[in-house]
């Protein structure tokens, strides 16, 4: 336990975050992210972005309601970082922004809610009404259904070689994030031993929200299915608001012993979404890394060449 954590006032960690994309990875911070590329020609390419506003300060501040904001933030410059990797490695006469990204992200964000919200519930309902299982039992079975669904849909797309590497490349993310926090240098002979799980992954926050769908559904009593199939629409975003904010508490608490059992589901999954990174990908990880805070302008830890 910290010492924070044993007086009782526990320091929230810094705020760093971030995402692996096609050979590199994003990192942002409160006020600005970058994004650092290994481009075919073995450079460092860099998209270097101020995100901060007086909006999105004060929802910020909003308890529950800031979850869905970052969701949809966090997806917007996700899918800006994955366009300009994939630019990087098509190269300069490919231009992936703007209408084809918003495009991309709208689409990926109603095939996530079809795939995880309404496809478990109409099987799930099915299921009811040919083998007469009870409503209550129907809502654990959905919630099954869909937690098995995140974990083939992890663990099928892992078996690509292109996505291990970008796995690889969240495994370096999440190490430097460690080191920084735990006010290491940023080389990677120091980062290199940290671990590819971390307590604020997105992967975290999707298994959260599963795990209190099956809560909350379970709430809502049995009804017909397009009532069942509009409310799973309708309370994504109350989901989303609710497990960020007991992603935000547990991390807090990470080095408190009672708190452990809570986020080893939580990394566990992660096994699936991350692998350990070669020691160029850790340079990226650090090239983005050192960009968001010059950006932010802090001080640099490490200075890259």
């Amino acid at each position: 336990m910290t010492p924070a954590a044993a007086s009782g006032n526990p320091q929230p960690p810094p705020t760093y975050g971030g995402q692996a994309v096609i050979e590199g990875v994003m990192m942002r911070g409160a006020s600005a992210c970058a994004t650092a590329v290994r481009a075919p020609d073995g450079t460092v390419r860099f998209d270097v972005r101020k995100i901060d506003s007086i909006t999105r300060r004060r929802v910020a501040r909003v308890p529950f309601v800031r979850g869905l904001f970052v969701l949809v933030d966090t997806l917007n410059l996700g899918f800006r970082a994955l366009a300009f990797s994939a630019g990087v490695q098509a190269g300069p006469q490919e231009n992936l922004a703007g209408a084809p990204v918003a495009a991309s992200m709208i689409v990926a964000a109603l095939g996530g809610v079809a795939l995880f919200f309404l496809l478990p519930a109409a099987v799930a309902f099915a299921l009811e009404r040919t083998l007469g299982f009870a409503p209550a039992v129907g809502v654990v079975l959905e919630g099954f259904i869909r937690l098995g669904l995140l974990l083939g849909y992890l663990w099928g797309i892992g078996r690509i070689p292109e996505i291990r590497r970008v796995y690889a490349y969240h495994g370096a993310e999440h190490k430097t994030i460690h080191a920084f926090e735990a006010r290491r240098p940023l080389i990677v002979e120091e980062i290199a031993p940290f671990p590819c799980e971390h307590p604020r992954c997105g992967t975290a926050f999707l298994l959260t929200v599963v795990v209190f769908s099956i809560i909350f559904f379970s709430l809502l009593g049995p009804m017909p299915l397009w009532i069942r199939l509009v409310s799973r629409v309708l309370l994504v975003p109350v989901l989303a608001g609710i497990a960020y904010e007991y992603i935000r508490w547990t991390a807090r608490w990470q080095h408190a012993r009672w708190a452990r059992p809570l986020l080893l589901p939580n990394l566990a999954l992660q096994r699936l979404t991350t692998r350990e990174p070669e020691s160029d990908m850790i340079e990226v990880a650090i090239a983005a890394f050192e960009a968001m805070r010059r950006a932010e302008g802090a001080e640099s830890s490490h200075s890259l060449s």
